[in-house]
């Protein structure tokens, strides 16, 4: 269906005008004339439910630009490889740069000096930095071409790609273990993994990998630490068995979360981060008479009264938080929802600390 309508500023063009009828008569084909259904003008998008006159009315003052995929209005989630009208640039993909990807797992927070570590060449990793020199060899590793003389694939480009690969085309874990040996046996020079065990366990051990705690399914609580041998929900107005079925032991609902802690040491391995990770005691410049910095308010000030055995040590973590909610399968499933939680290092300076590169995704 032609969406070109949708980019059109002036409403009162005719060709906007019949494109507002043809998506109302999609939106509502076989529905019940007084139903509701979620209204994508700029006013409304979509949070708010309105009849098919009052909708009409509305998307003559113009409709949500980025709306293109009308999974609120019937149209599946997953795309129609013979109706789809998006193109699809490869030109365009974010697998050909991992910038972003390794800024995640606080690659920022070691500088450009890593590349140049001695422990790169040597592959020493002693005692009292084994875990920063670990992580460094390892993102060697990663960095390193697919093979000798390519440009567009790194070794840690190549596997997200095919983990991506799979997910998307849903592939079983033993297509994805025959594909990868093939081309481990086509091309044998090419640090490609052997098994798709292999390449998940590649992106473990750079820190991408994620936990899992079992949940009850009505979300009453964690089976987890006093919970962990539970098999059914400790709530006892709910009491809902833990896995699917006894034998089974798969369970109902998971949790998934990136840890926190391992992201929060790397903030002190690079010793200029470090630094500043004590520049809200050590560097800042206090005025009472102006907030440059949360720990010019009162409420970081009242803190420090009431716990002086925390504040005394400027290393510890001083941490913001935010977070919201969604389900990204729109109305269609309640199957999954994700609750993005961004963590954000008080401690470092005001021009450090709300960058990208330095906060915590969870």
């Amino acid at each position: 269906m032609d969406r070109s309508w949708m980019s059109i500023k002036n409403y009162l063009d005719p060709k906007y005008l019949d494109g507002v009828d043809e998506f109302i008569k999609f939106a509502f084909l076989g529905k019940d004339p007084n139903c509701k259904l979620p209204c994508p003008c700029k006013v409304c998008n979509n949070f708010e439910d309105q009849t098919k006159e009052v909708m009409a009315n509305h998307l003559c003052r113009g409709i949500v630009d980025s709306y293109t995929r009308w999974i609120y209005h019937g149209e599946g989630f997953e795309s129609d490889d013979e109706n789809d009208d998006i193109e699809i640039n490869d030109n365009d993909s974010d697998f050909d740069s991992m910038e972003e990807l390794l800024n995640d797992v606080g690659v920022a927070n070691f500088g450009e000096s890593w590349r140049h570590s001695p422990e790169l060449d040597t592959g020493a990793c002693t005692e009292k930095e084994g875990e920063a020199s670990r992580f460094l060899i390892l993102l060697s590793e990663a960095e390193k071409s697919l093979y000798p003389g390519c440009e567009k694939y790194s070794k840690l480009s190549f596997i997200v790609h095919i983990l991506h690969l799979k997910t998307m085309n849903r592939w079983t874990c033993k297509s994805t273990d025959m594909l990868l040996k093939f081309l481990h046996q086509v091309f044998p020079t090419a640090l490609i993994p052997s098994s798709y065990y292999e390449a998940k366990n590649f992106i473990r051990e750079l820190g991408l990998k994620c936990e899992k705690i079992h949940a009850c399914e009505n979300d009453c609580a964690l089976f987890w630490n006093e919970n962990k041998g539970l098999d059914h929900c400790p709530n006892e107005k709910c009491k809902a068995p833990r896995y699917k079925s006894p034998n089974s032991k798969i369970p109902r609902k998971v949790l998934r979360y990136f840890p926190l802690k391992p992201r929060l040491q790397r903030l002190f391995v690079n010793k200029e981060i470090a630094r500043d990770m004590r520049w809200h005691k050590e560097r800042r410049v206090d005025n009472e008479n102006m907030m440059r910095h949360p720990a010019d308010s009162l409420a970081w000030k009242d803190f420090d009264r009431n716990h002086k055995s925390f504040a005394e040590d400027p290393r510890n973590v001083r941490l913001g938080l935010a977070s919201d909610g969604f389900n990204p399968f729109g109305t269609k499933s309640n199957s999954y929802s994700i609750w993005p939680v961004i963590f954000v290092p008080y401690n470092l300076p005001p021009w450090k600390c709300l960058k990208d590169p330095f906060f915590s995704y969870q």
